[in-house]
């Protein structure tokens, strides 16, 4: 893909500016690509956004100049097929798509995401990912959210695991900052084995299973498969299931025209039959959330629990927003319903990726510059 540099002048690009409202993705540079992050969701974003009427361009870290008021950023352009560098107006909302943790732990990356949050004139929508030990600090701090929480613990010591196997005997042991199922391991305690201890590993498609005899084994096992990493382990839970392939559903949350948290669509991932988790690159598959819950506990059940993960995903949301201190603009949320149809939260995404369901991902879109000209509106009061 060709870069095209067009040489606007600023004035020029002042003018193009005029009163419509400007919104910046941010992400980081790279020194193959110009910049990093899905190409594919900022062109659309980028579409979306012209359809809205606002201007829309890619920023990286190092464009982003708080003392200017024109910066050089990447636009799409369907017709050649190409991005192209201009001139924009500076951005009156920054929308944080950095895609890794470790490009937005960058020393100077920080800095300048902690100056445009004190900057008067920035808006910046989630300011960093989530750490998935903070969010279930938060969570267990409200009388709402804390039933929803599997019981979690930082994993720092082999008598802590020992204790947490005393009261479960299954558990998940996820990497603090993971992504994608990267890293999870589950143990099962099978007490009548002669060697008890079963650690499952999701790898990139199956998954490796180790039994040891003692729990002193399994933790230089454990330890040696998460080389280093913070993990948390988690009380296991017997999801709803078809056919033994477990299945999640996946809340995209974002905040619509009024400022207020709304559901955006509810999709369901089915696990692979060798996986451990549901996640679509690691064997997991797209289904309908209606008819596998339909299936599993018959319409009418299935009618109440669509409304109640509707409700429970709304009242998460809003806890995980009081607690990081912030304001934030969308996030998606995996929840789990086990056998008896009860609710449980796993995981929160402060960057949603892009639903696969054509209708969830369209209204996301859309969504971003709705709630975009409520700041704007906002500010103009």
């Amino acid at each position: 893909m060709a870069l095209v540099i067009h040489e606007d002048t600023a004035a020029d690009a002042a003018q193009i500016g005029g009163k419509q409202p400007v919104l910046a993705i941010l992400t980081v540079d790279d020194d193959t690509q110009l910049f990093r992050g899905n190409r594919s969701n900022f062109a659309d974003i980028i579409s979306t956004g012209r359809e809205s009427g606002f201007i829309v361009y890619v920023l990286t870290v190092k464009k982003l100049k708080l003392n200017r008021k024109t910066l050089d950023g990447f636009t799409f352009e369907a017709a050649s097929e190409n991005w192209v560098q201009r001139k924009f107006p500076f951005p009156d909302l920054i929308y944080n798509r950095i895609p890794l943790r470790e490009d937005e732990l960058q020393p100077e990356v920080r800095r300048k995401i902690a100056a445009c949050m004190k900057h008067p004139g920035v808006q910046i929508f989630n300011p960093k990912f989530f750490n998935k030990w903070s969010l279930f600090k938060w969570l267990r701090q409200s009388k709402t959210t804390k039933p929803y929480i599997p019981e979690t613990r930082r994993m720092l010591t082999v008598s802590g695991l020992g204790k947490m196997m005393l009261q479960h005997k299954f558990l998940y042991l996820k990497p603090v900052s993971g992504k994608a199922g990267k890293g999870i391991m589950t143990i099962q305690l099978q007490p009548e084995k002669p060697l008890p201890y079963r650690l499952k590993i999701q790898g990139n498609k199956g998954s490796t299973t180790y039994n040891c005899g003692s729990i002193g084994k399994l933790w230089t096992r454990i330890k040696k498969e998460s080389s280093g990493e913070r993990y948390i382990a988690q009380q296991g839970i017997q999801l709803a299931a078809l056919n033994e392939r477990s299945f999640d559903l996946r809340t995209l949350v974002q905040k619509n025209r009024r400022g207020q948290w709304d559901i955006s669509g509810i999709g369901a991932r089915l696990a692979g039959s060798m996986s451990i988790t549901t996640h679509v690159p690691r064997g997991g598959s797209v289904e309908d959330p209606e008819k596998l819950l339909v299936s599993v506990f018959g319409q009418d059940e299935a009618n109440k629990l669509l409304n109640k993960t509707r409700t429970t995903a709304l009242i998460i949301a809003r806890q995980i927003e009081r607690g990081s201190g912030r304001s934030l603009a969308e996030m998606s949320l995996d929840l789990g319903i086990d056998q008896d149809g009860n609710i449980w939260f796993f995981e929160a995404n402060a960057k949603p990726m892009k639903f696969d369901e054509p209708d969830i991902r369209q209204r996301s879109l859309e969504r971003i510059f709705q709630y975009s000209s409520y700041l704007i509106k906002m500010k103009g009061h």
